[in-house]
């Protein structure tokens, strides 16, 4: 079973991750991970801790001469900035006769900061925001792009791109490749594929963080070259819909997500929803059963909550940032006196980071639903499993 548990504060020495489950004999170095960990901290409306951090990853364990070995993998992200918050974040007990630092007591309206006090019983909110803050997802970048690494040996690939910030939004794509989409989304500094729009977000950014205010949006991820198979209507939790879905859910900030037409399918007609059928006579593509495909994608690559071999197509929907600088109202817990809101360093806009964040949970749904399918001793078994599970469908033979 590929699983992971991450560890770390977003201002304590480092962030660690811990992944379980890959096959061996898969190759893997630093070097992609750290190519994902640098697209999270890039685009425009970042703050001033992505000029002070350069995320890189150190292996700890797992691999050997470039491969997985088929034991845990652990990866360790340090924080450069760990050195000027020593004194703030030590884990030693402190001091005797020093002043600790003092009490952070004024949540910020639509952060973690309120209900984690009154849930574990803190009175500094430091010891809230430092788990919950959105610096945490740079190990869910790095177990991304091991699950990336793994699915691209099976010719899937995972692309990202910003359709809206704001009241900008972009004109919608047809027929575009994977190559096509990224290219245009990583030429814009917001990770925008049309360049007129990404002229009225950056405007929008520049706006925003004048007035001290901040801004969401929605971005789209596909994952191109998925066989089909993948998830289950059996059970509830093996749908793959729903696991795309909590994956991307559980990312800091996002409060929707839909798949293919999403919430569009309740303004519409049964036949202007559902992809027919039609049969070739040109033989199987590549993820389509022999003589066999559909017209349209509405369902965005899924049919019963199983992958149907169509690009998968999930959007999400990211609200403005809870850190404000133009502080909101709220209480300061320790008088019950109204104040602004505690205000700390922080992004105008993270649309363009979170969409390669949701690539990366993204990829990890959809390996965990891989190897379940196919394996995951050994990279070699995969690959039998996998290739010959889909020369069956593609040749139109029993699946007895």
């Amino acid at each position: 079973m590929f699983r992971f548990l991450t560890a770390g504060e977003s201002h304590g020495p480092a962030l660690t991750t811990i992944i379980e489950g890959l096959p061996a004999g898969m190759p893997l170095t630093a070097e992609p991970v750290d190519a994902q960990l640098r697209r999270r901290q890039g685009g425009y409306g970042r703050g001033a801790r992505q000029k002070i951090e350069s995320d890189g990853v150190e292996i700890l364990s797992g691999i050997r001469f470039g491969r997985t070995i088929g034991s845990p993998v652990t990866f360790v992200v340090r924080n450069r900035d760990w050195e000027n918050w020593r004194d703030r974040m030590r884990i030693e007990p402190a001091d005797e006769g020093r002043e600790p630092p003092k009490a952070i007591t004024i949540p910020r309206p639509g952060h973690a900061d309120y209900v984690g006090m009154v849930k574990y019983g803190h009175e500094d909110l430091r010891n809230i925001l430092e788990r919950s803050s959105a610096r945490n997802t740079a190990t869910l970048v790095a177990v991304g792009a091991v699950a990336r690494e793994l699915l691209a040996q099976f010719g899937a690939r995972i692309v990202s791109h910003v359709v809206r910030i704001g009241p900008e939004e972009a004109p919608a794509l047809t027929d575009v490749t994977a190559d096509e989409l990224y290219e245009r989304a990583e030429a814009s500094p917001v990770r925008c594929a049309d360049p007129a729009t990404t002229e009225r977000i950056v405007a929008r950014i520049d706006e925003a963080k004048r007035k001290g205010d901040t801004l969401g949006g929605v971005f789209e991820v596909v994952a191109f070259g998925l066989p089909i198979g993948l998830g289950s209507y059996v059970h509830w939790d093996k749908r793959i819909d729903g696991r795309l879905a909590q994956a991307v859910m559980s990312i800091n900030a996002i409060k929707g997500v839909e798949i293919g037409m999403g919430f569009s399918v309740g303004a519409a007609y049964g036949s202007q929803v559902h992809d027919e059928f039609t049969g070739s006579t040109d033989g199987p593509e590549p993820g389509y059963a022999a003589g066999v495909q559909r017209l349209t994608n509405r369902a965005g690559g899924t049919e019963g909550g199983i992958t149907n071999g169509q690009p998968l197509v999930v959007r999400a929907a990211m609200k403005p940032i809870a850190t404000l600088m133009r502080q909101l109202g709220s209480v300061d817990l320790s008088t019950g006196e109204n104040k602004p809101a505690f205000a700390e360093r922080s992004d105008v806009c993270a649309v363009p980071a979170a969409a390669v964040i949701g690539e990366a949970m993204i990829g990890i749904a959809l390996a965990q639903a891989f190897l379940e399918k196919f394996g995951s001793d050994s990279l070699d078994e995969v690959r039998r499993n996998h290739d010959a599970f889909v020369a069956t469908y593609q040749r139109g033979g029993s699946f007895g």
